[in-house]
């Protein structure tokens, strides 16, 4: 058994994906650990193209079992689509209970804070990554286990929402979310999503447990890293190895091989 890390040496973009897509190949689970949508991997399979933000790069393998662990940011529409695009060439997902979910806000509310930063603005990718992060930190978040009950989504956007909605009119972001309407959101990614989502950290130790090869995919570079990189033109998460870790419900003492992937130019 051997628990192996990819990690990107500068700034995102040095070739991860088609790592760890070769190394899939030896491994029975590969897993996102942090970050969201605002990572991109190409892999090529068969002669084609397929553009991954979301799944890790081991979901096009039927034979691994692919999970977005804790430590991701997940929009359920965005993972829906690439889960569409893929049809039936594809492996076993799995998600994190524990991984936070990218609200409509996130998203609007990452546009204002941008835009109000003026010639000091960082090139978010406006994807709602650091809102959501935010809203984590704050422990005012909504997580992927809380799309499973109705009472829990109604308990956490009446703490979400009234602080989200009173950013957004500071930044000047008109809309009309609700309770209600948002509440109609979260059944329907209940509905397409809910069969995948479980604790996926007590899956992956049984399969350390087992024996089985374990690979972590990390995303962006560690020169964005939230406490190492270059601040404030960071990520909003640790794209590192102790990072990898604690974002997929591993001991770090079960980490003992990292691989650095790194673009020469």
């Amino acid at each position: 058994m051997k628990v192996t890390t990819i990690i990107g040496a500068q700034w995102g973009d040095e070739g991860k994906g088609k790592v760890t897509d070769y190394l899939a190949d030896d491994s029975k689970v590969v897993a996102r650990s942090q970050g969201g949508n605002n990572a991109g991997h190409t892999i090529v399979v068969d002669g084609k193209k397929h553009k991954l933000h979301l799944l890790p790069s081991g979901i096009l393998r039927k034979d691994v079992v692919s999970v977005i662990g804790n430590g991701v940011v997940v929009n359920p529409d965005v993972l829906l689509k690439e889960l569409d695009n893929l049809e039936s060439e594809r492996g076993q997902l799995l998600i994190s209970d524990r991984a936070h979910v990218i609200m409509p806000y996130h998203k609007l509310l990452d546009g204002g804070e941008e835009s109000s930063k003026g010639k000091s603005m960082i090139g978010t990718t406006g994807n709602g990554i650091g809102p959501c992060y935010s809203d984590k930190a704050s422990r005012i978040g909504i997580r992927m286990g809380d799309l499973l009950d109705d009472d829990t989504i109604i308990e956490r956007l009446e703490k979400a929402l009234p602080r989200n909605q009173a950013l957004l009119d500071h930044y000047g972001a008109p809309n009309d979310f609700t309770i209600d309407n948002l509440l109609v959101l979260c059944r329907k990614w209940r509905d397409k999503l809910g069969e995948y989502i479980t604790d996926t950290s007590l899956l992956i130790s049984k399969h350390i447990a087992s024996g089985d090869n374990i690979l972590l995919e990390g995303a962006q570079g560690v020169h964005i890293d939230i406490e190492y990189g270059t601040y404030p033109f960071v990520t909003s998460s640790s794209p590192t190895t102790a990072g990898a870790a604690l974002g997929s419900g591993i001991a770090p003492s079960k980490l003992p091989m990292s691989l650095v992937s790194q673009k020469h130019t």
